[in-house]
């Protein structure tokens, strides 16, 4: 079975890439589970102090335990200021410490979302994946969504409704589970055609 850790850089209760990380979780092939992990907002910002035996912050711990477990990573974020959103930096760092003990060392990782912007949210996809290299993970390239303008185009269509999001996103997660069927699952599929 592979396992598939999704992250969401944005904590809004609506957020619509809140909303993709579901879709992300629906378009799972057979054989394979993706899960969201809840609780980013608890994490303290990386700081050296609190990164020794005896007083790494719980939910930093259990971050690193649930990358290290996966065997792929999938990002869900918007842009924010040109770049990526502040938690999804934060949890990167986590990730990437003790120095030379990455959690995501060697994992699949990509990265995905949707932003404000006519261009969904690129540059942040960018810096995310570039910060995830250094932090060890072995990123998909091609592996990719980006939509744009996500105010007006998700204003009365939810994105498990939208087939091309959900096409999108089942390539993406069948490209980290490493199988050949690049498909949503055919009620998910229907379901956004319709």
């Amino acid at each position: 079975m592979a396992e598939i850790l999704t992250l969401v850089g944005s904590l809004r209760t609506e957020s619509v890439n809140s909303k993709f990380a579901q879709v992300a979780v629906a378009s799972a092939p057979e054989g394979t589970a993706v899960t969201t992990f809840e609780g980013l907002e608890e994490i303290p910002f990386y700081n050296e102090d609190l990164d020794v035996e005896g007083k790494v912050p719980a939910k930093a711990a259990e971050l690193r335990a649930a990358v290290a477990a996966a065997d792929g990573l999938l990002l869900v974020t918007p842009e924010y200021n040109g770049t990526m959103p502040a938690v999804i930096n934060n949890a990167i760092d986590w990730i990437s410490r003790p120095f030379g003990a990455s959690s995501a060392t060697g994992t699949k990782a990509a990265v995905i979302g949707t932003s404000a912007g006519q261009y969904g949210g690129v540059w942040a996809h960018d810096d995310v994946r570039k910060s995830l290299k250094v932090a060890g993970a072995e990123v998909v390239e091609d592996a990719t969504l980006a939509i744009g303008a996500s105010y007006s185009r998700f204003a009365e269509v939810e994105p498990q409704d939208d087939a091309e999001v959900v096409e999108g996103i089942a390539k993406v997660v069948a490209a980290l589970a490493g199988t050949t069927g690049a498909t949503a699952p055919a009620e998910l599929a229907e379901a956004a055609a319709r």
